[in-house]
């Protein structure tokens, strides 16, 4: 049982994370030859383990820790801001956020594929055939301004659009999905654990809400990992034989997919309930992150949860990044990733109108990754996403394709029409459907 997709998969996408977070290029090279000579099962297993056994090159330039303590040890200019006061005005914060979410990941769903899937997984800057879903059309539809059109003159040129009652003629609600099912299970946790929550707490309300199924790339491997070794039915203090789980095999083991944005996206309720505490807010998130990611995983969701938090102390949207910034390793990859985009942002001075060529060059920057890997997601979005022009949030904040943390942190700043989008979603059930 290899997870989420074959074992050979698995191993193949090993070597590529081997040599992204800093392995020996020739010590990864030579165990390669081993895995194009073999499907045999244990030996496949083997060659994993191996590649999770070798050292960082010493060459390697970056210091990426998965422990708090080292995390908070390696930051650069944490910082701190005066709470808002538990008052109408926060609530109404807390639900512009909230159908800041729900709206930006509704806006992005039906053309999630195109940023995804062949043709356009095989290419770079596969935002413009969102541009040409649209344009096609009508040139008035981009920058995008409303939810995506069902039919475009262009759509047998592209990959299929999904989501089809989420899409501008069928949207009544916000449709379940993997983005929003985080955000309410982050909400069951907090609500059934407060603040002194942990990691075993997460991983419980998965296994009591979301179905094996439910669950992709990073998250399938660790629910998978979680319950291959540690499962009993009978057991319900996170002990089996006395051994406590070590949530590092869980992260690590048969998966890959450990830099990518799965942790990234399970963090909006954590920083709903630490509204201006950037630094609690990523507490909140590394304990649900390391689950099932390390290092640029962790900080990933760490700094998302950080800006969502200040954003509800703080208008200045530099200021906001810069809080995000604050509570990861300033060593680690995605650190200086995150200030190339900011300088790129910088340069065309922050100018909504200047997006294509900032989003050209987050192309230019960051598309050797996976369109879903944490160093895309974090500092400038997916190469897939649509542009939401009335917002005019500078485009160093996109979040997958759904464009969501835009719309969540510009919600929570407050004095914000929230338009179309969020005007034609009035209640969402994220697991069942529309509320009635």
């Amino acid at each position: 049982m290899a997870g989420w997709t074959t074992l050979e998969e698995l191993v193949s996408r090993e070597f590529q994370q081997a040599l992204e977070e800093g392995k020996s290029a020739a010590a990864v090279a030579a165990l390669r030859s081993g895995f194009e000579d073999t499907h045999d099962a244990d030996t496949l297993r083997a060659l994993h383990a191996q590649l999770l056994a070798l050292p960082l090159d010493p060459a390697f330039a970056f210091d990426e820790p998965d422990d708090l303590d080292t995390i908070r040890a390696l930051r650069q200019g944490p910082l701190q801001f005066t709470p808002p006061a538990l008052d109408d005005a926060l609530f109404d914060r807390l639900h512009g956020a909230w159908l800041g979410r729900c709206g930006g990941c509704a806006l992005g769903k039906p053309v999630e594929l195109i940023g995804l899937c062949p043709p356009a997984a095989t290419r770079q800057h596969t935002w413009r055939d969102i541009k040409r879903y649209l344009t096609a059309i009508d040139p008035a539809e981009w920058p995008i301004r409303d939810f995506i059109p069902l039919h475009s003159p262009a759509s047998p040129e592209m990959t299929r659009l999904i989501a089809p009652k989420s899409t501008r003629e069928h949207i009544n609600h916000m449709e379940s999905d993997d983005d929003i099912r985080y955000t309410v299970l982050g909400q069951l946790v907090m609500a059934d654990k407060g603040a002194a929550f942990r990691t075993e707490d997460v991983a419980d309300k998965w296994l009591q809400n979301l179905p094996y199924t439910a669950v992709c790339t990073a998250e399938t491997q660790a629910y998978r990992n979680r319950i291959v070794r540690y499962d009993t039915h009978e057991s319900t203090q996170w002990s089996v034989s006395g051994n406590t789980v070590d949530w590092g095999w869980v992260a690590t083991h048969l998966n890959p997919y450990r830099e990518w944005i799965g942790a990234q996206i399970r963090v909006d309720s954590y920083a709903y309930a630490a509204p201006g505490d950037p630094a609690l807010a990523a507490d909140f998130a590394w304990r649900d992150a390391r689950l099932s990611h390390t290092k640029n995983g962790i900080y990933g969701a760490m700094a998302c949860a950080a800006m969502i938090a200040a954003a509800f102390a703080s208008n200045d949207v530099e200021e906001v990044v810069a809080a995000g910034l604050g509570e990861i390793p300033a060593t680690s990859r995605v650190h200086a990733e995150m200030l190339q985009v900011v300088k790129l942002c910088a340069e065309h001075d922050n100018d909504w109108d200047a997006h294509e060529a900032v989003f050209d060059g987050i192309c230019a920057l960051l598309g050797h990754y996976s369109a879903i890997h944490t160093h895309q997601q974090q500092p400038g979005g997916d190469r897939g996403e649509p542009a939401a022009e009335p917002w005019r949030l500078p485009p160093r904040h996109h979040r997958r394709s759904d464009g969501g943390l835009r719309h969540r942190l510009q919600r929570c700043h407050g004095g914000l029409d929230p338009g179309r989008h969020e005007r034609r979603i009035e209640a969402a059930s994220a697991l069942d459907g529309p509320v009635q």
